[in-house]
């Protein structure tokens, strides 16, 4: 199998870390890949017509796209209990909360990065940043009992947005006033797989 990937892409990580936690890595050859919404590279499209990262190229099947159908496809292949049956709702809606927050502070960068300057809508980036806001909100006050359970694709996700936020919004501070949902991250960025999938570029 191969993996389109970029290192700084939140999605890309959160594959990535599945295939650390669940024993992978040696099974899928990394494919860096050089691409914008706007310049979208020709072998990317070709693997996946919407032209994102992450796309898993598999021998005996379509190429999958989007992370969460390569995370689940990846767990299963593994048996690795990441989506547990006995709570896969939470489970889901968790790592889809984590999903959305990397999504909207994705977007705050290609606004600011591929819009000229006066075109640039501060509207839309701190609109982008309160769905941010309200998320991590949630997290610290409805779903920290979860996120201290044992691991899940729940756990990936928001540790890979968390993770992104101090990557690309460091400025934004994201941690003041939530000191639990901090002191948990601090201690998830320590896992090897973590570690090992720092983004760069």
């Amino acid at each position: 199998m191969q993996l389109l990937h970029s290192a700084a892409s939140p999605f890309v990580r959160k594959v990535m870390v599945t295939l650390h936690e669940t024993g992978q890595m040696d099974d899928v050859e990394i494919v860096n890949v050089k691409t914008t919404p706007v310049a979208p590279n020709p072998a990317l499209i070709s693997a996946n017509p919407l032209g994102k990262i992450p796309a898993l190229m598999r021998t005996n099947g379509p190429t999958l796209y989007d992370s969460r159908v390569i995370c689940r496809f990846l767990n299963d292949r593994a048996k690795a209990e990441l989506y547990p049956e006995s709570r896969i709702w939470d489970t889901l809606t968790l790592e889809a909360t984590g999903d959305a927050i990397m999504d909207a502070a994705v977007l705050i960068v290609y606004e600011e990065r591929f819009r000229t300057p006066e075109n640039v809508s501060m509207d839309w980036i701190e609109g982008q940043w309160a769905k941010v806001s309200r998320a991590l909100d949630a997290l610290g006050t409805r779903w920290m009992s979860h996120l201290q359970g044992r691991m899940d694709m729940g756990h990936i996700a928001v540790g890979c947005a968390l993770g992104y936020l101090d990557y690309r919004h460091e400025a934004r501070s994201w941690r003041t006033g939530r000191d639990t949902l901090s002191d948990w991250y601090a201690e998830f960025a320590q896992r090897p797989s973590m570690i090992a999938t720092m983004p760069s570029g």
